[in-house]
């Protein structure tokens, strides 16, 4: 099975990932891993910490000559900003160390702060907040990246798009070709097709800049060019969307996540949202009259595009801090406030699309199987055939 984990923390040496379960054969690109990395640190409403990092990716297992091998993975990213925590943060205790640490003993309503030093006993909230941190999906994106690079020898593509910014929302469709148009964008706003509607989330992040303030957003990934029957109805830990939703609320100020048109069926008649089932005689395929299911239905690929949302809460660091307690003191005091950012909607997009490549290549290994990329695509062939004569 296709897995992974990733290791390290905010203020740290670097960040790391491992990955096992991929086959041999799949050609692997820094460059693309990297282009991947640069895309998640892009958007307006980003904090100081993305003037420090430029995120590049080293590989120093499991890709020899520009492919996968079969064993595992291993990738590091380093943190520019190291240089500055050595003694705040150092592996072994060092001579005078009591005095260097930072302590962070007033906890931000919404983080992990109080909930983690509770559980791990600190009175110091500074190694929970250096792990929670939304830092962590550096590694995530170039794990994701490794998974884009094997569905797309399928082609099947993971891209986002923001439909949401705070009270501005994206009221109308949006067609595959511009979620591609906006992918090649190198000047990277807040992430919507619509420049009209972009231009309004712009005056809603300035807004919480001014009065020190953050914004929630709404994201959403779509899959192109998935096959049906990826994923299963029989136990409830192999659907697919119920896969999809995990992965997606596991990203740092995620609260929920939207598989489809859940909301407009959740409030609609049936008749009015199912997706009807249409024969093309000549192609011999079927085909559906639209895609409210988000390309699923019972836990499987039904053959459509694939769409998942994403609502960010607002990030929990408020430059003007909200009432909290001091855990040295007892006292109530005001909320820390660690280098943050106000809006990460078009960056929680691109970590999204890592977290939805994962789960699909996951599924679709789980199905075709393979300890090399041609024996994965001669089983991807042969379904493929049989999908075609059904």
């Amino acid at each position: 099975m296709f897995r992974f984990e990733t290791a390290g923390e905010s203020h740290g040496e670097c960040l790391v990932a491992t990955l096992v379960g991929l086959p041999a054969g799949i050609p692997i690109s820094l460059q693309a891993i990297n282009h991947e990395l640069w895309r998640r640190q892009q958007g307006y409403g980003r904090g100081g910490r993305m003037k420090i990092e430029t995120d590049s990716v080293e590989i120093v297992s499991g890709v020899r000559h520009s492919q996968t091998i079969g064993s595992p993975i291993a990738l590091i990213i380093r943190n520019r900003d190291w240089k500055n925590w050595t003694e705040i943060l150092p592996v072994e205790d060092i001579e005078g160390g009591e005095d260097k640490k930072k302590p962070m003993t007033r906890p931000r309503p919404g983080h992990a702060d109080l909930a983690g030093a509770i559980k791990y006993n600190f009175q110091d909230a500074r190694y929970i907040l250096e792990r929670a941190s939304a830092r962590e999906t550096t590694a995530r994106v170039a794990v994701g990246a490794i998974a884009k690079a094997f569905l797309a020898q399928f082609g099947i593509r993971v891209l986002s798009h923001v439909i949401g910014v705070g009270p501005v929302r994206l009221e109308r469709s949006v067609t595959w070709d511009e979620i591609e148009a906006l992918a090649m964008k190198e000047d990277v706003l807040l992430g919507c097709v619509d420049a009209e509607t972009e231009a309004k989330m712009k005056e809603a992040v300035d807004v919480a800049y001014r009065t020190g303030d953050t914004i929630g957003a709404i994201f959403e990934v779509r899959a192109h060019g998935l096959p049906p029957g990826l994923g299963s109805h029989i136990t409830w830990d192999s659907r697919l969307d119920g896969r999809l939703a995990q992965a997606i609320v596991s990203m740092q100020a995620v609260k929920g996540a939207e598989v489809g048109c859940a909301e407009e069926q959740a409030t609609s008649y049936g008749s009015k949202v199912q997706d009807t089932i249409h024969y093309d005689k000549r192609e011999r395929r079927f085909f559906r009259g639209a895609n409210k299911a988000g390309g699923l239905e019972g836990g499987m690929t039904n053959g459509q595009d694939v769409f998942v949302r994403g609502f960010l809460k607002p990030i929990s660091t408020l430059r003007k801090p909200l009432e909290s307690v001091d855990l040295a003191t007892r006292e109530p005091s005001l909320a820390a406030y660690e280098r943050s950012d106000v809006c990460v909607a078009p960056a929680a997009g691109v970590i999204g699309e890592a977290m939805t490549a994962i789960v699909l290549a996951q599924a679709f290994l789980e199905k075709f199987g393979g300890d090399s990329l041609a024996e994965t695509r001669r089983n991807y062939e042969g379904y493929i055939t049989q999908v075609r004569e059904f």
